[in-house]
């Protein structure tokens, strides 16, 4: 059973998220890290590859949040003029969320292996029960309703395959067995496989994470030696039981032609596409096992045929020192750096582009992050949700704002996790957190 706490407790932890008036700069350098403690509404940071420590591989923490359950009254706290209402709890453990064009909300359970959803009535009227739309699934974790204009299928990547349902705004559970569109996606190791379409409708994006933390069993190379194997292969593409993994493939929509569009990616937990743009964007989790504030997790655009570092290298040029003895200099120089920098181990999950519908014009074009929280260091950082600032180009300037918070309540205990965040059609964010299993619509008051 989880523990319990008074409401005392509660609201200590809670007066040190208050609201602080939003700052013009944002922290950089040693001054962007700190703990849980050092998250505050309004607060912005910048943090660049130049800030980057020396590994610190001797003083890796294991430092897991106890789970407790959500007390009564408790919410995210979110600024000045917002409120976060609860939509839906009791889910064991939601992740990604997708609005139907008919208003439904639909919900990945990858712990109960279903899509459930709410309809778009009972979002109104307040709390509601998810519905079941399709069960017996492994791990679904992406969703995704295509065409986008007017969907006709419900795409749902589970750990091993996508499959498609049929979708239409009147049928309140699926109506037919589930079509196989990629039977054969690597299992093991990182499960989540989020999926996302091009703006045009033509290329279907699905995302898989590494087996391992850094690929020190991979192994020998293939016949014909390791020289010929990287020659016919993707840039910076790994082999063994990593090969078709730490990426972003590429398939038509019928699930065809797959091809490798990103490498070394080490955990695209979500994917998005930005629609000022319509660039592919990942956030990801990088590698543990390197200290309190090393490697940086990450949010970026994705550019195909781009690298991005893992194994061998992160965050630019730094080469991972587990890789001393069989270093791939000949990737050097070809690492991209991420658009926007977390503090390590911060483990985000969700991204979402605004509208600016909602939240106002100021919001217009950001992103908003999940941030699920650390294990791998030895006080507690991410378990929130940040804002980055995109520029009137859709570029992103690397700054990130602390947008809801209070999910910890000290060292020890966490009731909050968060996990998904999409846009609804009221322009509000909708966010899931599985630490305790509920959904929260956050908007103006």
């Amino acid at each position: 059973m989880r523990a319990q706490f008074g409401l005392a407790t509660l609201a200590a932890a809670l007066l040190i998220g208050m609201p602080a008036q939003a700052q013009e700069s944002p922290l950089t350098g040693q001054a962007a890290f700190g703990d849980w403690r050092a998250d505050q509404l309004g607060v912005k940071r910048l943090i660049t590859a130049d800030d980057l420590e020396a590994p610190d591989m001797a003083n890796s923490a294991s430092n897991a949040p106890g789970g407790v359950d959500r007390p009564a009254n408790a919410a995210p706290v979110v600024p000045k003029g917002f409120a976060a209402t609860l939509v839906a709890e009791g889910i064991p453990q939601p992740r990604v969320l997708r609005f139907a064009p008919n208003g439904d909300l639909y919900i990945a359970d990858s712990a109960s292996g279903e899509v459930v959803f709410i309809p778009a009535g009972d979002l109104a009227a307040g709390t509601a029960t998810p519905k079941v739309y399709a069960s017996s699934l492994d791990a679904p974790y992406g969703l995704a309703f295509y065409p986008a204009s007017d969907p006709k299928w419900l795409y749902v990547a589970e750990t091993g395959r996508v499959v498609r349902f049929a979708w239409n705004a009147t049928d309140g559970m699926a109506t037919s067995e589930p079509e196989v569109i990629v039977p054969n996606l690597p299992t093991g190791g990182h499960w989540t496989r989020d999926i996302a379409f091009s703006p045009d409708g033509k290329v279907m994006y699905v995302a898989v994470g590494s087996d391992s933390n850094v690929a020190r069993q991979i192994g020998s190379a293939p016949n014909g030696g390791l020289d010929a194997w990287i020659g016919a292969q993707p840039l910076g593409a790994a082999w063994n039981q990593e090969e078709r993994r730490a990426v972003v493939l590429a398939f038509d929509p019928d699930g065809k032609n797959e091809r490798v569009f990103a490498t070394g990616l080490r955990n695209c937990a979500g994917m998005t596409v930005q629609p000022q743009t319509g660039a592919l964007w990942c956030v990801v989790n990088e590698r543990d096992g390197m200290g309190d504030n090393v490697p940086y997790d990450y949010a970026t655009s994705v550019g195909e045929g781009r690298f991005y570092g893992w194994p061998w290298y992160y965050i630019g040029d730094n080469p991972d020192p587990r890789w001393a003895s069989q270093p791939r200099d000949d990737l050097k120089g070809k690492v991209t750096v991420p658009d926007v920098l977390f503090q390590a181990h911060s483990a985000p999950l969700g991204i979402t582009f605004h509208s600016g519908k909602a939240l106002g014009a100021d919001y217009a074009g950001d992103a908003f992050v999940t941030l699920r929280g650390s294990w791998n260091r030895g006080s507690r950082t991410g378990y929130k949700l940040v804002r980055l600032d995109i520029d009137a180009s859709g570029r992103a300037t690397g700054i990130y704002e602390d947008f809801a918070i209070g999910f910890v309540i000290d060292d020890e205990r966490v009731w909050g996790r968060p996990v998904g965040i999409t846009e609804g059609m009221d322009g509000a964010l909708y966010m899931s957190e599985d630490g305790s299993g509920t959904i929260w619509r956050i908007a103006r008051e």
